[in-house]
């Protein structure tokens, strides 16, 4: 299920506008008239207004890049390499990276929620089944022995209360995971979302290891693009620190570009840093040998984008069965918390 709110597009909503884009620019039409055409299809739709307002500043600036930073609904990493391909005079291939970027988004998205979905929906009739039992079955037990005058044996009054307490403790504790799920979802859609990322790369290592490889492979696309495009690498790498939405990152890049100011080669600074493997900082240096930087650097762009989606597809793989798991355990946790008191009421009988 794709994110859409009020405030922007989707990720799948955004593949689609930069394969229109990219389409308009391959056919050689006027950016203008293109806008002003995928402006008139859309009407109509829940975003027409974002699409008229590119429209008519595309109109009024002849910039893509202003038109979509004025209106200020388009995500950042969107808009800042729209201006690094008007720059490099290669906007059509940056608009053709884009789609594909938001469309792998857009898949990753759904595999999560697909994976996600089960488990809590099983976690929330979990904590409504327990919550019956404790608050409504188990008393109705007591007031029937009441009245019949059975009298609970020491045995059976503790392991009543036990298995109560347990039912309890689980319940809640089933409850509190929902309610973070749900926050950080929630969380997700907000100017908040950096934040969440960043706690779940502390927690979940794997989703830290994934967001490296992400940002190497930013660096590397944008660094070939801005040098095969006759840049020179210190507004490149300078260029390229804007579109990072991982700090660290950029503070890498940021650097690198103090090491060029040192005196120190390219190669040297990328090897100081740990943004890139140390196999891919030696490729690095073979490249800047032989004046290919571009080249090498755009294979390494190819090379952890497959590593982030193989990366993705293996962590979205584990965890539908983890949490499956993990509700199976609470699940037998709960049915030893009710036949505890069950077994508490038949040794009073």
């Amino acid at each position: 299920m794709s994110r859409k709110n009020k405030k922007g597009l989707s990720a799948a909503e955004l593949s689609n506008f930069c394969g229109q884009v990219a389409l308009i620019l391959e056919a050689g039409l006027p950016l203008y008239d293109g806008m002003e055409t995928l402006a008139g299809a859309d009407t109509g739709s829940a975003n027409a207004d974002m699409y008229a307002s590119a429209s008519k500043g595309v109109t009024e600036s002849g910039s893509l890049y202003s038109a979509l930073k004025e209106d200020g609904r388009w995500p950042e990493y969107l808009v800042e390499m729209v201006g690094i391909g008007e720059r490099s005079g290669q906007l059509d291939r940056v608009m053709r990276g884009l789609e594909a970027y938001y469309a792998r988004e857009d898949r990753i998205r759904s595999s999560v929620v697909s994976a996600v979905t089960y488990p809590l929906v099983l976690g929330v009739m979990l904590v409504l089944i327990v919550l019956i039992l404790l608050w409504r079955v188990l008393p109705v037990f007591r007031r029937v022995l009441s009245s019949m005058g059975v009298a609970m044996t020491e045995s059976g009054s503790a392991m009543m209360r036990l298995g109560t307490a347990l039912g309890w403790t689980i319940m809640a504790l089933v409850a509190l995971v929902l309610i973070a799920v749900v926050t950080g979802v929630i969380l997700l859609r907000t100017k908040h979302r950096d934040k969440v990322l960043s706690l779940a790369q502390r927690l979940v290592p794997s989703v830290h290891r994934v967001n490296r490889k992400l940002s190497a492979s930013r660096v590397a696309s944008v660094l070939s693009m801005m040098l095969s495009s006759g840049f020179p690498m210190d507004e490149a790498l300078e260029m390229t620190a804007k579109v990072l939405s991982d700090k660290d990152a950029a503070s890498e890049v940021e650097a690198i570009r103090k090491g060029l100011d040192a005196g120190k080669s390219f190669a040297e600074s990328v090897t100081e840093t740990q943004l890139f493997e140390e196999l891919h900082s030696r490729m690095i240096t073979v490249g800047s040998a032989t004046g290919r930087e571009d080249q090498v650097l755009g294979k390494l762009a190819g090379l952890y984008e497959e590593q982030v989606e193989d990366g993705i597809s293996r962590l979205v793989g584990i965890i539908e069965p983890t949490l499956v798991a993990l509700l199976s355990l609470v699940i037998g946790a709960v049915l030893l918390s009710v036949m505890l008191p069950m077994a508490g009421i038949l040794s009073s009988l």
